[in-house]
């Protein structure tokens, strides 16, 4: 079952993108690097609650 999951800017804290995943392959949360429209730049992007 995929579950959805918001990812938050390391460093500007919004949150920016909503996404899904599946949390039987891949438990840990979720890092990528994605365009924040707040920095203005590609930045590190966390999974948050």
């Amino acid at each position: 079952m995929r579950t959805r999951i918001t990812l938050e800017c390391t460093e500007c804290k919004q949150r920016n993108y909503n996404m899904t995943k599946d949390k039987k392959s891949h438990p840990e949360r979720m890092e990528t690097k994605k365009y924040c429209r707040f920095c203005k730049k590609h930045t590190l992007h966390k999974e948050t609650k």
